[in-house]
């Protein structure tokens, strides 16, 4: 496994592999148990350092990091040295100086968490839990796991990934680790809601949302994130749900098993309306439940040396 985990296309497929392997152990070992805590980890300092707001995602890993034991530290830019002008350099010092084992870092500004990684400011693993509109690779592994408990292996598997993907990490995720799983992806949006650069991601590219959802096996639908917009990308919200919102209506118009997800928070009646985001396809809240698993798998091959999750049990 490697040291960081900082980008899905850093992960190749036996890397990828394992993690999903090791979340479906992470699984097996916690699911319907009293006590859901493993030793795996006892005696490890993890530190979730969150420069930008979250509530899933820490919290996700917060509680993959205790239920392996670990010792955890919130940071948070509100309520701390951060918001008094400290830099990455020196909260960083402060976190080595402490004896952190693994930082989870969530940062406003793209590539900060190989910064952190690479400076020699610090000598812990550094996980990416969301670096500004670069990459989110955990979430790509919790929405990989949910897709591969669903559907099988996910080679030859049709995965749509709908909506704003100019602005989301999330999405050049899952396109990266998908294509190394085996998945043809597409990506569908309005076109100044697709980066500059797509047609070299390993990914196909359409404008029609009705077309893609025929063979989908599985439809992934992205939230607008209007706090990253500063122009008019799209007339209204009216018109960009008529066109690009999965209603039910679109949703008859997929295969019967194929799935609908969503990275969350969820814009319910523009993205994604409410009957499909409650319908039984929807497998939105299961990827929370996963991500704790994932992030279990994560942190521990990433601190546990080469201990099994066997002796873990």
């Amino acid at each position: 496994m490697i040291r960081h985990l900082l980008s899905a296309g850093d992960l190749s497929l036996d890397d990828a592999t394992l993690v999903l392997d090791t979340a479906d152990e992470m699984a097996r070992l916690t699911e319907g148990r009293a006590v859901k805590k493993l030793p795996t980890l006892r005696g490890r300092t993890v530190v979730n350092l969150f420069f930008e707001d979250s509530t899933r995602t820490r919290t996700s890993f917060e509680l993959a990091a205790k239920r392996l034991s670990a010792d955890v530290i919130n940071f948070s830019a509100k309520g701390s040295s951060l918001s008094k002008g400290e830099s990455l350099k020196d909260t960083a010092l402060t976190l080595e100086a402490m004896g952190a084992d693994g930082v989870v870092v969530r940062h406003s500004a793209s590539g900060a968490p190989y910064r952190l990684a690479t400076s020699g400011w610090i000598n812990a693993c550094v996980v990416n839990a969301g670096d500004g509109t670069h990459e989110h690779p955990t979430q790509a592994l919790l929405d990989a796991f949910t897709m591969r408990r669903h559907l099988g292996e996910l080679a030859g598997k049709q995965i749509v990934i709908v909506g704003d993907v100019l602005h989301s990490r999330v999405a050049r995720s899952n396109v990266l680790l998908l294509a190394t799983l085996g998945a043809k992806v597409t990506l569908v949006a309005p076109p100044t809601l697709l980066p500059n650069g797509v047609e070299h991601w390993p990914c196909a590219t359409s404008y029609d949302l009705d077309d893609a959802l025929t063979g989908a096996d599985a439809v992934m639908m992205l939230r607008v994130q209007k706090e990253r917009m500063n122009a008019a990308f799209f007339p209204s919200a009216r018109e960009y749900s008529r066109r690009y919102g999965l209603d039910a209506r679109r949703q008859a118009l997929m295969p019967p098993e194929a799935l609908v997800l969503h990275p969350g928070p969820m814009n319910r009646g523009m993205e994604i309306t409410a009957d499909v985001a409650d319908s039984a396809r929807s497998v939105i809240v299961e990827q929370v439940t996963n991500g704790v698993y994932v992030r279990m798998a994560v942190l521990y091959l990433m601190l546990a040396g080469n201990a099994t999750t066997e002796e873990a049990a």
